[in-house]
């Protein structure tokens, strides 16, 4: 399975949700799970995905989603599964 984490943190706003779960639904990307916080106006949102039948390359996706959070005012990454657990057992 190909699994990818996705981080949004930045100013909260209306639509942020609504914005990245439409963009990952018209791209066939099933999000497994989901945790998301508001402090002190801040959102933060942390999703681990399903990209299997992913319409796009992984690529092209994080490339997307971070122009998208550009739009919104958010940073928005995307890191492979292997790559995340390799990045924190250090």
């Amino acid at each position: 399975m190909k699994k990818t984490i996705i981080t949004v943190v930045g100013k909260d706003g209306v639509g942020i949700i609504a914005k990245i779960c439409t963009y990952l639904a018209n791209n066939h990307i099933n999000i497994e799970d989901i945790s998301q916080t508001i402090v002190q106006g801040y959102f933060n949102m942390m999703m681990i995905t399903d990209m299997n039948q992913a319409s796009k390359p992984f690529t092209d996706i994080a490339s997307e989603l971070e122009q998208i959070g550009e739009e919104i005012g958010v940073v928005i990454k995307c890191q492979r599964e292997e790559i995340f657990d390799s990045m924190h057992r250090i």
